[in-house]
């Protein structure tokens, strides 16, 4: 009996991979073995880069928070400890979004938390 290898769904295997590695420079596009090793770490990346994101955009809206709050002559640490004493319920985005869109209600903020 013949051997059967089913290369039907092999060659489709490779071609969905490669379409997925499509824009990528040279062999890391077209060549099997290279671009499985580039999509494979490319999925790595992904996954370490969603973490990293989070610590990123927190620390953006901290820097933000902090600027903002220093133009009402405090620091970041010290509003950030009379928020929470003064049960505001606004988290570091919000806040950030404030400072920067809406400086009025990020005043009124400042003005609730200084009592």
């Amino acid at each position: 009996m013949p051997r059967s290898v089913n290369s039907v769904a092999s060659r489709a295997r490779r071609k969905k991979l490669l379409k997925l590695t499509r824009g990528n420079f040279l062999a890391r596009a077209n060549v099997w073995t290279v671009a499985k090793n580039t999509y494979e770490k490319g999925l790595t990346y992904a996954y370490r880069d969603r973490k990293n994101k989070k610590r990123t955009f927190r620390a953006l809206w901290i820097q933000r928070i902090n600027a903002a709050a220093r133009q009402y002559g405090m620091t970041y640490s010290v509003f950030m400890g009379k928020v929470l004493k003064a049960n505001v319920g606004l988290n570091r985005k919000v806040l950030a979004d404030l400072a920067m869109n809406n400086p009025q209600a990020f005043e009124a903020v400042i003005n609730k938390v200084k009592d």
